[in-house]
């Protein structure tokens, strides 16, 4: 799928008590921009929400004066669901520092209830892009 790309520097009212990248406000740019990636694949912003962030890692710690690269792709397309994998790279190193992912639905703005999208995936033979897959197809499962 198409890889779509989101960048912020880490400035001093990112951090948090120890002089790292806060956690929230990072899990704030991750779904920002795992929601742009959902809304370009759908092609419109206003019946996609937000269904639950998952399984977001550190890597490392994100110091101040960092340029982060976040890059999100739809890694799995229900009828009204999908996720998408964000991870979030030094933009100058390339070194990795989070990963997430992130489930949105789709709603009828009328009921609330859920409504298709025409999101489907392609084949891909893009390694990374297999494991993202593969990892949630695990998170799917381990659903109750």
């Amino acid at each position: 799928m198409k890889q779509y790309e989101t960048l912020h520097l880490v400035k001093q009212e990112d951090l948090n008590h120890h002089g790292t990248l806060f956690a929230a406000r990072a899990a704030a740019w991750v779904v920002e921009s795992g929601f742009t990636t959902a809304a370009c694949e759908h092609g419109n912003t206003d019946d996609i929400v937000l269904r639950n962030l998952q399984n977001m890692s550190f890597f490392k710690p994100v110091k101040p004066g960092t340029v982060i690269n976040f890059t999100g792709r739809v890694v799995y397309a229900g009828s009204s669901s999908m996720i998408v994998a964000v991870t979030a790279k030094n933009a100058v190193s390339g070194e990795p520092a989070i990963e997430a992912f992130i489930t949105f639905v789709t709603i009828d703005k009328e009921n609330g209830g859920k409504k298709p999208h025409s999101i489907v995936l392609d084949e891909t033979a893009d390694e990374e892009e297999n494991i993202f897959r593969e990892k949630a197809q695990k998170l799917l499962s381990q659903r109750v």
